[in-house]
């Protein structure tokens, strides 16, 4: 049965960005320091043409699955790119370039409209103003019999879990101390979702702890 998942890397203090972010800082200070362990993968490599080197192991084992089966992506405009406000030059197309690593139909979060635009291999993206509940019906139309993928940022994912959305999130827990930015569980009300534990798997730099929502 498709379901719908998340996965998202967070700070011992639990932020998923840091501090004082910005164009040239899109992940705030101190925050890159979250995805050193990916971009080491092989699975991540491969997806994003780097090459056909990188580690394998657990972590590459736990990317790899959480990959699989995805049929749209429903993200927040921060993600998309660092642009606020009206869109001011429809020419940027998002942070990945010509080939992004999706695929399929992504589906962005945005107060501003935008006309929907394709490029290669089977990429789109539509831009969403209606909030998440029009983005993740779209979403779920477009992935048929697959899964759904929720992006960040960080209030994407806390519509998603505070609207009943998500059945599944991996937090990949990384050994740093950020301070500040913005927290993945904060914003949400006691209650607002039942977390059932279902794998606890250590990597080399990271520990992947997956939830099932209910």
């Amino acid at each position: 049965m498709p379901k719908t998942k998340a996965q998202v890397a967070v700070s011992l203090d639990g932020y998923m960005v840091g501090p004082n972010q910005s164009e040239e800082n899109p992940l705030g200070e101190g925050a890159g320091g979250l995805h050193e362990w990916i971009f080491k993968l092989a699975s991540f490599r491969s997806e994003h043409g780097m090459g056909d080197d990188g580690e394998t192991g657990v972590s590459d084992d736990v990317l790899r699955a959480a990959q699989e089966n995805i049929g749209a992506v429903v993200m927040g405009r921060n993600m998309f790119g660092p642009v606020r406000g009206a869109w001011p030059d429809e020419d940027w197309k998002g942070w990945w370039g010509d080939d992004p690593p999706f695929h399929c139909p992504v589906y962005v979060l945005t107060n501003h409209p935008r006309d929907p635009f394709e490029l290669e291999n089977g990429n789109s993206f539509h831009f969403v103003t209606e909030g998440i509940e029009k983005a993740m019906a779209e979403a779920r139309e477009a992935a048929d019999d697959q899964d759904v993928s929720v992006g960040g940022g960080a209030s994407t994912l806390q519509q998603a879990i505070a609207a009943g959305f998500l059945d599944e999130v991996i937090v990949h827990q990384v050994p740093i101390l950020l301070g500040g930015g913005e927290r993945l569980f904060d914003h949400l009300a006691g209650g607002a979702a039942k977390f059932e534990l279902t794998d606890v798997i250590e990597g080399a730099d990271v520990l992947h702890i997956t939830y099932r929502l209910g």
